[in-house]
């Protein structure tokens, strides 16, 4: 994605200073005002005439482009303007001012059941779907089995889809969008009421196509943004507040969702990291060259995140049971994570948690301290310090590198003030010829195959 000028060939989308305004009526004989009263002022030479409405910008003056290939998040609050943004590039929705260049065929997941008619069954959606996004209906007839296989609903396929469940809708909706050969794919927030199993087969999808294909993906889990997107774009209140790498824009959303939701009673300050020179930086990124070992690196000076003021988090650490100094850590032992911080003002029910992540933003595991404060309740005094200490195994990763995000906060597991958040505080770079499969690894006692007796 790319706001300076690209070659047109290059170019999949370009939104140019896309602006949308509502006309917002008080009551319903207003709008009759507003299309009667204008028209005879002006027929008697009044033509300074008072509106009837008060307009609603769901956009302003957005622009940016998608190369092809590209993958682009879209995030923000509810009514910051994602789903006209949506509607207007895919052709069902028209700008108040400003230009959509779209080239090549959309295909588009937006409002869950949008598109299809409730009266009719999931085969005839299909057909009408497939046949609006392009398809000729000897090649709706090919893909029909494919079609709903995808889907999995079984013989709902021949039932009205208004007796659908809203995963059902899912289901159909996105296995048509997934069989229509599309250039460009846009998928919005309706992902989220499918079951886990049919929404892991839809990312598989995904994954898939990114390797083609151009994808704008809208979501307000910041992991998938993170996972899917190398880019982003925040909007909020219909502008354009950051466009950049994804997972920069989705940190920076975060601190400021939880800032809008704290209002005046804490503000939240930025913690900026200090630049590093390259050969430096280059050091952090090598693997080290034992099979099954862990580099841990201190990187709470450079971490970023936000601040509230009231406690800071001044000391993380993973340390050997057995006390030992060695630098390396292996898949599998006991260890114990430390984390020390310091109160400025009481915190009467603190909180200190830890989040393991891969270089996707995909959350491996963590936990926090509440389910020891629960029955242990700590209380803390202004000035004084304190710590948690996690003791648990390792777990065996593939290669690559690794973060640590510390947390520390006051209240509980409903309500609780984030006071401060370090992303990046420690940095684990992992070299191991033995995990082969999947996101984290496990010790297998035995493996065996062979034949029953006849």
């Amino acid at each position: 994605m790319s706001s300076n000028s690209t070659q047109v060939d290059d170019v999949a989308i370009r939104v140019s200073n896309l602006s949308k305004i509502y006309q917002i009526y008080s009551k319903p004989q207003d709008r009759l005002k507003q299309s009667i009263y204008p028209r005879l002022k002006r027929m008697v030479g009044r033509r300074n005439s008072k509106p009837y409405y008060h307009e609603f910008s769901a956009l302003s003056d957005v622009s940016f482009e998608v190369r092809r290939g590209d993958t682009l998040g879209i995030i923000g609050r509810n009514g910051a303007g994602k789903s006209t943004l949506l509607q207007i590039i895919c052709g069902t929705l028209h700008p108040t001012m400003g230009e959509v260049a779209v080239n090549g065929r959309v295909a588009a997941l937006l409002e869950l059941g949008s598109g299809f008619n409730p009266e009719f069954t999931g085969r005839e959606n299909v057909y009408m779907n497939a046949s609006i996004l392009g398809l000729a209906n000897q090649d709706i007839d090919a893909r029909f089995d494919q079609i709903a296989a995808f889907a999995d609903i079984g013989e709902y396929i021949e039932q009205p889809v208004k007796t659908y469940s809203s995963g059902m809708y899912a289901r159909l909706a996105f296995a048509v969008i997934a069989h229509v050969d599309a250039d460009i794919l846009i998928v919005d927030e309706a992902l989220s009421v499918g079951d886990a199993v049919f929404t892991q087969k839809c990312m598989r999808f995904i994954r898939k196509f990114k390797q083609n294909g151009t994808l704008l993906f809208v979501s307000h889990d910041m992991a998938s943004v993170q996972n899917l997107c190398e880019q982003a774009i925040w909007l909020s209140s219909g502008k354009v507040q950051q466009i950049g790498a994804a997972s920069t824009v989705a940190e920076n959303y975060l601190q400021d969702t939880l800032q809008q939701d704290y209002g005046d009673d804490f503000a939240l300050e930025d913690i900026q990291c200090s630049e590093k020179d390259g050969d430096d930086n280059e050091k952090t990124q090598l693997a080290v060259d034992y099979a099954s070992l862990m580099e841990v690196q201190d990187n709470l000076q450079e971490a970023r995140g936000w601040k509230t003021g009231s406690a800071y988090i001044n000391e993380v650490s993973l340390q050997k049971l057995d006390g030992s100094d060695a630098a390396s850590f292996e898949g599998g032992e006991h260890v114990r994570m430390v984390v020390r911080a310091k109160a400025i003002e009481s915190l009467d029910q603190p909180i200190i948690g830890f989040l393991w992540r891969d270089r996707l933003g995909q959350d491996l595991f963590g936990e926090n301290t509440l389910p020891y404060s629960s029955m242990c309740p700590v209380r803390v005094n202004a000035g004084q310090d304190f710590k948690a200490e996690f003791q648990f195994r390792l777990p065996m990763l593939p290669n690559g590198q690794y973060t640590v995000n510390i947390a520390l906060a006051n209240g509980d597991l409903y309500e609780h003030v984030q006071h401060h958040w370090l992303h990046d505080a420690l940095v684990v770079t992992v070299s191991s010829s033995r995990i082969r499969w999947g996101l984290v690894g496990i010790r297998f006692d035995k493996i065996h195959m062979g034949c029953d007796r006849a």
